[in-house]
């Protein structure tokens, strides 16, 4: 998975185990062959990296065989309805709800919103729906992100003085919503600050790790926002 992120000297190494069909476990000393099929993805476009030198030639070509382009979310929005369908099922299981109904309004603004962060974000997003929600999912429960399809409310720095906002904060959002949103916008600051390092990051923020890792669950974070 995202290949278009691997260091030249493991590229190296991946297509030294193509070439051959032989690899050597992390601190052994003998090789053996391997018989197997290597599907590979990235979101990045390989050619261009290779022009840049960030990806080697041979490699590109030697997996290169079978491209599948796959389109983002939002250019099959209809996929969108049958998606929300099969995570809300797997989302109860896994947190022992009983199954939610989900009004259709809310797969309708869900089809109007752009996903920018594609199939994972819609997953998020419906997780988030059903812990947040009471019997059953409704507009309320939709984040105001994905409503209005505009970006997460701005934090400012912690270390930096406060003046008065040159932007007047948003109207209209649930107390639960605004708070969501800022802590969300809070915590990736902090990561970010922190090169994504969340037991550092949660050190900070006061709380465990595995705290950490729920609310970044829960509220959508992914790492690079």
């Amino acid at each position: 998975d995202e290949i278009g992120d691997m260091s030249l000297s493991a590229q190296a190494k991946v297509l030294r185990a193509l070439q051959t069909g032989e690899v050597t476990r992390l601190g052994g000393e003998k090789s053996f062959v391997v018989d197997v099929r290597v599907v590979a993805a990235t979101n990045k476009d390989l050619q261009a990296a290779v022009a840049c030198g960030e990806f080697r030639e041979d490699l590109f070509f030697r997996l290169n065989v079978v491209p599948i382009h796959s389109p983002p979310l939002r250019e099959r929005l209809d996929d969108i309805p049958a998606l929300v369908e099969s995570f809300a099922v797997e989302v109860c299981q896994e947190n022992g709800f009983r199954q939610k109904p989900i009004d259709r309004g809310v797969v309708d603004a869900l089809c109007r919103y752009g996903w920018p962060g594609n199939v994972r974000e819609l997953k998020n997003v419906v997780e988030r729906m059903l812990i947040m929600s009471d019997e059953r999912v409704t507009l309320r429960d939709v984040p105001r992100d994905v409503l209005g399809g505009a970006a997460p409310v701005a934090l400012a720095s912690p270390t930096s003085a406060v003046s008065a906002p040159s932007a007047p904060l948003p109207t209209g959002l649930k107390l639960h919503d605004f708070r969501d949103a800022m802590e969300r916008e809070y915590i990736i600051q902090r990561l970010d600050e922190l090169q994504w390092n969340v037991s550092r990051a949660a050190d900070e923020l006061g709380i465990e790790r595995t705290n950490l890792h729920k609310k970044m669950k829960v509220l959508g974070i992914k790492r690079g926002e």
